[in-house]
């Protein structure tokens, strides 16, 4: 059973490793993949160039079993759609092998503004990396989900896609806007990302508006 974590990455940080850690422990996963945007669809474009934010990301998952880079969507030029690399994924892993989709909850919210979301829901199931005190879900999604909510880990092995589940993850509230900022007045972004990603920003001199 594979995880898929998609993000900007800019930079990652320990809010997207330690959720991503505690699911593919806890499902368990036999992997997870990280598949870094080449241009995202839903948000600003990445501050940082691809190759930074590849090495940034390689350098913060070394040495963790079970954790890989997945290039695809850098690879590929356009809009970074979820569709479209779930397709290309299927079409390496085959049709049976579950796929897990990693999604925060607050990502979770806007899925259905996703390109062709019904689709991507039967290529792979849906992971929702939930915080106590998450607020409700917007009715709609809500109505839209309801049938598809599974309640225990083992039923996603049961089928390749089309399941969604919540799974409760230790709350860090890290964003990468934040750190981005912290950067810009100077500030180091140690523990906030691990060591060797501070090290990079810090060599690179990214986020600093001054560039010195």
């Amino acid at each position: 059973m594979i995880g898929l974590f998609g993000g900007t990455f800019d930079p990652v940080h320990f809010g997207h490793l330690r959720p991503a850690l505690e699911v593919l422990q806890g499902l368990p996963l036999d992997q997870v993949r990280f598949m870094p945007l080449h241009q995202p669809v839903h948000r600003a474009e990445p501050q940082a160039p691809a190759a930074l934010r590849l090495a940034m990301l390689r350098a913060a998952i070394a040495g963790q079993a079970g954790f890989q880079v997945d290039e695809r969507e850098l690879e590929r030029r356009g809009n970074s759609y979820t569709y479209d690399s779930l397709c290309s994924l299927r079409a390496e892993l085959g049709e049976q092998v579950p796929i897990c989709l990693l999604l925060g909850a607050d990502t979770f919210r806007g899925f259905l503004a996703w390109h062709r979301p019904a689709e991507i829901l039967q290529l792979a199931h849906l992971v929702v990396m939930d915080r106590p005190g998450t607020a409700a879900l917007p009715e709609a999604l809500d109505r839209w989900a309801a049938p598809h909510r599974c309640d225990h880990q083992e039923s996603l092995r049961e089928a390749p896609a089309g399941r969604i589940l919540f799974w409760n993850v230790t709350p860090l509230a890290i964003s990468s806007t934040q750190i981005r900022r912290w950067v810009a007045r100077g500030g180091s972004p140690r523990f906030l990302v691990p060591d060797a990603v501070a090290a990079l920003i810090e060599r690179e001199r990214l986020y600093r508006h001054d560039g010195n």
